[in-house]
């Protein structure tokens, strides 16, 4: 079976979570507490639910189901200020060359998010046509570590999950991509992502011998 390629979105095609964490930051804030950067480390591929859910827990608050509903639906609103206003300059470093390199090779490729807004976000950034496949937040029912996302993506793209090669910048969407029993590629800090089996700081530090090597591995 051929090889594929599953890229998540935030923090690996685009920095949007410098937009999630201004938007959770001042839903947040207009209940009355804060929370850090740190924190905001452990929201990276989580749904928005489970993400609300570890925020209030961080401020001993509980809301009703009608106002938890109400919050998350007014963050959504604010992130999607942000993401407006997005285009092709807010494409990671890197990026480019190599979707470039694996579309011209004819490798499959697809988006494996938890972002329900991945879809749009594709097509301000003109990435969305150039996916066999786009899995997100509204195709699923269980967030990251588990690998439903990723099992989607690789049954779509007509592939094996131990032929996917998935590119992550979360500690749960590592651990989602290994549960899959596929190759986990960690874009980021590598005392955070030490489960993956590589990690790189960003996709400048990836070259395409790199690449070639991925896809000429049998499984891992």
């Amino acid at each position: 079976m051929q090889k594929a390629i599953i890229f998540d979105l935030d923090g690996v095609i685009v920095d949007t979570a410098k937009f999630h964490f201004l938007a959770w930051r001042k839903l947040a804030n207009d209940l009355g507490f804060d929370f850090t950067k740190e924190q905001n480390e452990q929201l990276k591929g989580v749904s928005r639910v489970e993400s609300l859910k570890k925020i209030l827990n961080w401020g001993n608050m509980e809301l009703s189901e009608e106002e938890f509903n109400r919050q998350m639906g007014l963050k959504n609103e604010n992130y999607l200020s942000y993401v407006n206003k997005m285009d092709k300059s807010e494409i990671l470093p890197g990026v480019p060359g190599v979707l470039d390199y694996l579309i011209e090779h004819d490798i499959p490729i697809a988006v494996g998010s938890a972002s329900k807004n991945a879809r749009t976000i594709l097509k301000k950034i003109d990435l969305h046509d150039k996916f066999n496949v786009i899995v997100d937040g509204n195709d699923v029912t269980k967030a990251k570590p588990n690998p439903e996302v990723f099992l989607i993506a690789a049954e779509k793209l007509k592939t094996s999950p131990e032929n996917c090669v998935v590119f992550e910048d979360s500690v749960a969407g590592i651990q989602a991509a290994n549960i899959a029993e596929m190759t986990s590629i960690g874009i980021g800090e590598k005392n955070v992502l030490n489960e993956a089996d590589h990690v790189f700081a960003d996709f400048t530090e990836i070259d395409i011998d790199f690449i070639e090597k991925l896809l000429r591995k049998e499984g891992k």
